[in-house]
């Protein structure tokens, strides 16, 4: 038998046991189920190898053993490459000269392509738009950014607002797979409404819409072309840089056995199927139940900011398909509580820390983790915060509204006062030193264990004082003074800085690891 026949047969093989393992498999979800286009595309890409099959009535289920996702990305490259660019060729050689950053990018976005390629298929965009997660956050969920940008994509707070993805103490939905993936292709689609460029809408995703329309008219006015290449020398550096880095990437990606890459096998099947939960469960008891390790449910489900996952408004969670259908067994089996938090509002300012634990039977050490609160910081009224259940909130979820509006504000834990030593000045009683700093007789004798009132000149005299009478007022015809106050056991009172999101499109290419504190510099 001729190889080519050979080659067609074991083809036809596989894939009648592809069809057969495909229509007995049971599908959790959605997600599970192929493409519409899928079929056509793969007898396409059988036909390419094998044109003999054209009038093969078996050709529509030729399905190549051998095809990943990394074949379906390449057929669905639609965008222009971006020539004449030294920045591509300067950034082909940073990438490909890097194999062990490619590999862990690669093996990190193994868990998300098959979703973003068949988001992008669905909505008929170029697929090389998968390949752009690689420039933003190295597919890293986790990852957060000097602008406040976080996830995948690196949304900024007001742009994700902008886009539904909901953003409260319980969610972060910019850093959900689905969420977050719906809200960047939407955004680019209309981006690329906007300018009818791919390049254009991409510089626009990194530097924002305005900025590219404003540099846009510069351009016309100084006439030159408004095309990447013409416009790159209105653009800051970092969007300059860009689409030169995903035009790299999607170089080495199209031949990587040119680059001297060999890039990770990645399915063409879905890596993960939702779960619908409607009751509120811990984190690690979910990944507990679900019998996967915590840093991978944790790489599916990023966007939850507590150990508590709220149950109200459909939430998901995302788990391999094995370990979905382990978690509806185990957790169908489960005889206890599923959750150990609840939530509680703080309504007074002088509700402390160490109140609310001993209330709830826990520690003030227990409170500051679960809720990340420093520790020489106090809550201010309002806020909500995690708590354990006790047997009166056993069955209490939090609800929706709860979720959605929870907000945690905290101050410095300044003292009520301060210790400071006086020192008496000749005929100076002891009614005069209390009206001065605002303390009664009965205190500074209870302090100092006097039993009268009379006092000596030169005589020490310890004062706890209000913060803000710490410091006497003093007249200009006043002598040098005799007090010495001392500062006892102060603190850090700086103000806790604030710092406002950027309320541009602008992302910064430079992220870091909330999960780990870690910087990723990618270039």
């Amino acid at each position: 038998m001729p190889r080519s026949d050979l080659k067609v047969s074991l083809k036809l093989i596989s894939a009648t046991v592809f069809l057969l393992g495909t229509a007995s498999a049971s599908h959790a979800a959605s997600d599970l189920s192929l493409p519409s286009s899928y079929s056509s595309w793969a007898k396409d890409a059988a036909l390419q190898d094998n044109p003999n099959l054209a009038n093969d009535p078996l050709s529509e289920f030729v399905v190549a053993s051998d095809v990943d996702v990394w074949a379906r990305i390449r057929k669905g490259f639609a965008i222009p490459d971006l020539v004449d660019n030294q920045l591509v060729i300067n950034q082909t050689v940073w990438y490909s000269s890097r194999p062990d950053y490619i590999g862990r990018t690669t093996k990190r976005a193994s868990l998300y392509l098959y979703h973003v390629v068949e988001e992008l298929e669905k909505r008929g965009m170029p697929t090389e738009l998968a390949l752009l997660p690689f420039i933003e956050s190295a597919f890293n969920p986790q990852a957060y950014s000097t602008a406040k940008a976080a996830g995948m994509w690196q949304f900024i707070p007001s742009t994700g607002r902008d886009f539904n993805l909901k953003q409260n103490m319980f969610k972060d939905e910019r850093r959900s797979v689905l969420a977050s993936t719906d809200a960047a292709l939407t955004y680019l689609q209309r981006l690329y409404g906007m300018f009818g460029d791919w390049q254009l809408a991409l510089a626009a995703y990194n530097w924002g819409e305005g900025s590219v329309q404003r540099a846009i008219k510069k351009a016309e006015a100084a006439g030159v072309g408004t095309d990447f290449n013409s416009l790159s020398a209105y653009m800051p550096a970092e969007t300059k840089n860009y689409v030169p880095k995903l035009q790299a990437v999607k170089n080495i990606i199209a031949t990587p056995d040119a680059y001297g890459i060999t890039l990770l096998k990645v399915d063409n099947q879905p890596y993960f199927v939702s779960v619908a939960k409607t009751r509120d469960i811990d984190v690690k008891l979910a990944a507990q139940l679900a019998e996967l390790p915590m840093e991978e449910f944790k790489a599916l489900n990023p966007q939850f900011n507590r150990p508590v996952i709220t149950g109200s408004s459909n939430t998901q969670i995302l788990l391999p398909q094995s370990n979905a259908e382990k978690f509806k067994t185990n957790l169908a089996k489960w005889g206890h509580a599923l959750s150990s938090w609840t939530a509680h509002k703080v309504t007074n300012a002088r509700e402390k820390i160490e109140v609310i634990a001993a209330k709830f039977h826990t520690t003030p050490q227990v409170i500051r983790e679960v809720n990340n609160i420093p520790p020489k910081m106090v809550l201010k009224a309002g806020s909500t915060i995690l708590v354990p259940r006790t047997g009166e909130t056993a069955q209490k979820d939090i609800t929706q509204d709860i979720a959605d509006n929870a907000t945690m504000a905290m101050a410095p834990d300044v003292p009520d006062s301060k210790r400071i030593n006086v020192t008496v000045k000749k005929n100076e009683t002891i009614k005069a030193i209390a009206n001065r700093y605002k303390v009664t007789i009965g205190q500074i004798k209870n302090w100092n264990d006097l039993r009268s009132e009379k006092l000596a000149s030169g005589q020490k005299l310890e004062l706890h004082v209000p913060v803000r009478s710490a410091s006497p007022t003093r007249t200009a015809s006043k002598s040098k003074s005799s007090e010495v106050v001392t500062r006892h056991a102060s603190r850090n009172t700086k103000p806790s800085k604030t710092v406002a999101a950027k309320s541009s499109s602008s992302r910064s290419s430079k992220v870091v690891v909330s999960a780990q504190s870690t910087r990723i510099a990618i270039k």
